[in-house]
């Protein structure tokens, strides 16, 4: 049999049991669906980044538009990838023991291409997508709705002296998606926060009942900054984990060490452990 027809094959198999879905319970670790952002990984592959989150204790990754998926190769991890693409980076995730959860942070154009990144999300049967394109609230909405697939808006660092930048404060996330579908919520920067100058723990308690997912990092000091090894930073993680505990969340937390790029697997090992040693 010519490999394209069993790549194809293959292909229909996992499309009939795919589903978008709660990140199976059997992936806890001490109450707690813990991995990496592979944006943390930049320099490497996404099969690199794979590994590297393995390697640090994670067994869910977040994975990021544009990455190289795989050392030798042209294609990259995005929403437009081919089907062998992505039935190759299944088949990795699979091999390793690793799960993909979510992606993002993503942007999108217009109403057409948030339909063709939510059908991606249902075809690799994640929990989610991260975007900033809080513009299309309307047009996320229906395509989570019609595709059962959460929908987490994101927050980089930003003041009120830049009005066109509007989701880094969590009031206006929590006015975006007030009385729209529960699918629709945010991804909980907690560093990010500390850019702007934002208490993390207060930020999560303004949107609780709407956290999706979470990005972990600590900060060296508030504003612009450089990212830490958790919990020797401005960021109380015990105080963060602790209130997400009391919301009862149930998302994913992505470890998101944005320093150290070559060499970094120690520190996400380090937040890793963290989250752990603070059980659910």
């Amino acid at each position: 049999m010519k490999p394209i027809r069993i790549l194809t094959l293959l292909a229909i198999t996992l499309a009939a049991t795919l589903h978008a879905e709660p990140i199976p319970e059997s992936l806890r670790q001490n109450g707690w669906f813990i991995g990496a952002q592979a944006y943390t990984f930049r320099e490497f592959t996404t099969f690199e980044a794979l590994a590297k989150t393995k390697e640090a204790g994670g067994n869910i990754v977040e994975i990021y538009p544009n990455q190289v998926m795989k050392p030798g190769s042209d294609v990259k991890t995005h929403h437009t990838m081919p089907e062998e693409a992505i039935v190759e980076l299944l088949a990795e995730c699979t091999r390793q023991g690793l799960r993909l959860v979510n992606y993002g942070v993503v942007s999108a154009k217009d109403a057409e291409e948030v339909q063709q990144i939510m059908a991606f999300a249902k075809r690799i049967g994640l929990y989610a997508v991260t975007t900033e394109s809080a513009e299309l609230v309307a047009a996320w909405e229906a395509a989570a709705i019609k595709h059962d697939v959460k929908v987490a808006f994101h927050q980089h660092g930003g003041t009120m002296s830049n009005p066109k930048y509007k989701v880094w404060n969590p009031l206006y996330i929590r006015g975006l998606v007030e009385g729209r579908d529960a699918r629709l919520g945010a991804s909980a920067d907690l560093g990010h926060w500390r850019t702007s100058h934002l208490d993390s723990v207060e930020a999560l308690r303004i949107l609780e009942g709407r956290i999706i997912s979470v990005h972990l990092k600590d900060k060296e000091k508030d504003g612009q900054a450089d990212v830490v090894t958790v919990g020797t930073g401005v960021v109380d993680v015990k105080a963060c984990l602790e209130e997400l505990k009391r919301q009862n969340f149930d998302g994913h937390i992505s470890v998101e060490h944005e320093n150290h790029w070559k060499d970094n697997v120690s520190h996400v090992k380090a937040a890793i452990d963290f989250v752990k040693a603070n059980p659910k």
